[in-house]
Parts: structure tokens; C-alpha cells; sequence
């Protein structure tokens, strides 16, 4: 039927540059209230099982771990880690991808923004200051 090494598999190509899982201990439950959110949004029960939780999180963490091994893995070849590693290794699924590069351009046009409004903030101020005090 399934062979009980096969689960492990993913576990077992990590390289020897990354710390072993029991090297390090995660704290749980860190992102509990934002995964209860999610599964809700998703049509799941607006409170669901802790154990629902709780197992969507160890699903989620051991994505996300792999993932940054994979990135690490490949960045480390030209000696850093960059964003462009992660699109390169969700290339492939074409909704995260697109998601990712939306996020990245709203991320982009919000430092923009952000950018902009210093800068006038900073002119405005610049302009009270010479006016001086009306009395």
C-alpha cells in the first residue's frame, strides 16, 4: 500500500547546511488567529477544531521552511537570497505566481506613494515654517 518512508522523504533531502527539525523547537499556535481567518474565508466554521488549526499551521510552517531551503539553496549559488528566487520556484504554479507579482507591484507602488508624501509632507512643513507664527 504506501510505504512509511515515503512521507519523510521531502524531510530527508534537506541539506546539511540547514539545521535538523529537532535542532530547533517553533513555537506554536503563532499564527493561529490569522490560519482561523483563512479557513473561515474559505468556508470553514467561523470558530474551527483547535486540532483544524493547529494542523493547518504544521502544513503551512513546513511549506514555508521548505520553500526558504529550496530559495536558500539556490540563492546561495550567487551568494544571496532574493525575491527572484522565490518567483523562480513558484514559476510553475501560475495563481501564486501572479498573486506574488501583484503583491510585489502593490508593495512597489505603496513605497511610491509613501515616498511622495514624505516629500510633500516635508515641503508643506518647509512652507508653515518660513509663514512663521500668525498673530
Amino acid at each position: 500500500m504506501s510505504n512509511p518512508s515515503a512521507g519523510s522523504s521531502s524531510k530527508s533531502r534537506v541539506g546539511s547546511s540547514q539545521p535538523s527539525e529537532t535542532s530547533f523547537k517553533r513555537k506554536r499556535g503563532v499564527f493561529q488567529k490569522e490560519l482561523q481567518h483563512m479557513m473561515y474565508g474559505f468556508g470553514d466554521d467561523p470558530n474551527p477544531l483547535p486540532e483544524s488549526v493547529a494542523l493547518v499551521e504544521d502544513i503551512v510552517v513546513e511549506y514555508v521552511t521548505d520553500l526558504v531551503h529550496k530559495a536558500q539553496d539556490i540563492g546561495s549559488k550567487r551568494g544571496k537570497l532574493s525575491v527572484d528566487d522565490f518567483l523562480y520556484l513558484i514559476r510553475k504554479d501560475t495563481p501564486k505566481l501572479n498573486r506574488c507579482t501583484e503583491l510585489l507591484s502593490m508593495n512597489e507602488e505603496l513605497k511610491q506613494a509613501r515616498k511622495v508624501f514624505e516629500s510633500d509632507e516635508e515641503k508643506l512643513r518647509k512652507v508653515f515654517e518660513a509663514d512663521g507664527p500668525a498673530e
